[in-house]
């Protein structure tokens, strides 16, 4: 097979965390080991939720990953595994499309 066909597809992890740090950390040691290819951080986000019984309303930095489909699964354990949270929101979903040198690129991702 040639062209973008033979490549796996893109595929995007959500994750909360506590601070602009911690996701920066996270992003990093995904980026050392090949599960991700880039990271973006949103600061100043509130997040109000449900959790063990109780309502809360923190602030919060979100981190979108990109990765693609043949490491999404890994990347969301290792995300877990790696990140300070107990219990992190870590959801990851395949993308239905993508442009061609994203595709490429994300596709070329060592793992």
């Amino acid at each position: 097979m040639t062209g973008s066909a033979a490549l796996p597809a893109p595929a995007l992890i959500w994750c909360p965390f506590g601070s602009e740090e911690d996701a920066a950390q996270a992003a990093r040691q995904l980026l050392d080991e090949g599960l991700v290819g880039c990271a973006n951080i949103m600061p100043a986000m509130r997040s109000i939720y449900e959790w063990d019984g109780e309502r809360g309303d923190e602030r919060e930095v979100a981190a979108l990953f990109k990765t693609n489909d043949a490491l999404l699964d890994r990347a969301v354990e290792r995300l877990a595994e790696i990140h300070p949270y107990d219990t992190p929101a870590a959801i990851g979903w395949r993308a239905d499309t993508a442009a061609h040198a994203a595709r490429q690129w994300l596709g070329a991702l060592p793992g």
